[in-house]
This record gives structure tokens, sequence and C-alpha cells, in this order.
């Protein structure tokens, strides 16, 4: 176990990558405070230094939230995205560390070696599949690529019109639960009713309608 001083790296630390990132960003793209309680902590469990973007983002960000909150990116908590990255991850993952989720129910994983081969590759299991899919990047340039055009083709089938204002109603860590279910032949984001319900609920859902263990 690495001690916090030797996890912090104040000479080459990461952070002002992330902040050139959310400056030159094609949408919104927030980088909540630090909590000043748990950054420690979180950065011990995890064990990476803040040279590292996932370091960065855990022990100098409360978490990022990016296009009008849609995706949420786990740092160490913040009151509008109260879940950090260590303890969301306690019995809900096992091979892979949960390291985002979006809107509309998809998760995102950094591969640990539970999820495939490619180990450090970042996976999403998407709502409407809720197979986990390797994205073939890692971690850094998964925060990269949230700040730009891509972002909007990856979700390009899964907005609705009006979607911006339905944001202005939903926390970060809640997201929307569609009925008819997006992996059903009659679901739709443009047809399907949706409420707004917990993350946790909806993690523990879509875990259960996959039939799989985590």
């Amino acid at each position: 176990m690495r001690t916090l001083q030797e996890l912090i790296d104040t000479e080459d630390a990461a952070l002002p990558l992330i902040q050139e990132w959310a400056a030159g960003a094609s949408h919104p793209f927030e980088i909540l405070a630090p909590s000043l309680e748990d950054r420690a902590r979180v950065l011990l469990a995890l064990q990476v230094t803040t040279r590292s973007t996932m370091g960065a983002v855990a022990h100098d960000t409360g978490g990022l939230l990016i296009d009008h909150g849609w995706l949420r990116v786990l740092g160490s908590g913040h009151p509008r995205l109260a879940r950090n990255i260590v303890d969301w991850n306690k019995e809900r993952s096992s091979g892979f560390l949960l390291v985002a989720d979006d809107v509309v129910g998809g998760f995102f994983a950094l591969n640990g070696g539970g999820l495939g081969e490619d180990a450090g590759a970042m996976y999403y299991r998407a709502p409407d599949t809720l197979a986990w899919e390797s994205l073939e990047i890692g971690y850094s340039d998964f925060l990269e690529w949230a700040s730009t055009d891509r972002l909007q083709v990856f979700y390009a089938d899964t907005r609705w019109s009006g979607w911006e204002a339905d944001m202005k109603n939903i926390g970060a860590d809640q997201c929307f639960n569609f009925f008819p279910f997006l992996w059903t032949k009659e679901g739709s984001v443009h047809t399907s009713s949706r409420k707004a319900v917990s993350v946790a609920e909806q993690y523990a859902f879509n875990v259960e309608s996959a039939g799989t263990s985590r």
C-alpha cells in the first residue's frame, strides 16, 4: 500500500490536462469541487497517483458532469454527485471498475480482467443491449473523447426531442428508466415512457435483467 504522500504528485499532476479538455469542450464540461472529507480515502483505496487522470479525477474533483449532466464521471463525491468511485463499486463490480454512467441507464467500466483480455480498456454496458462492449480506448482517452463532438455521435440514437430541458429536472445520481424497456423490440427513447429513478436502482435492474451476477 502506497501512502497518500506517495500518491499525490504535486509536480506533474493530471488535473491541468483535464481542465484543458474541459475548457476546449464542444459542450458543457463541469469539474466539481472535490470532497475534502473523502478525497484522501478514495485515492488511498484506488492506489493510483494524481499523475494519472483517474487519480486526478478521484482526488482533485468531486466528479465530472458532461453535456448538461448527461454523462457523469465519478470522483471523490460532491453534493450534486454524491456517489464516489470507491464506495459506488462496493458489491457492484468484480473484475472491473465502474467509473461513469449516463442519464439513459448506460454504464462505463474500466476492465480489470473480468470483462475480457484487454485489461485497461474502457467498456460500455448499453441500455439497449445490457451487454458489456469494449470501446477500445483507455480511461484518459475516454475523458478526452467525452469533451469532443464524438460524444454527440455516440449518443445520437438515444436522444429525444427536448432532452436538454429534461436534464434540468434530474439529478446526477438519477437516470431515466424507460418502458417498454430499451432492450426490447418495442422500447425506444422516442416512444417509451420515462421516469427518474436512482442510478443504484437502475444498475441493479440492468444486472438482474441481463441475468448476470454483476
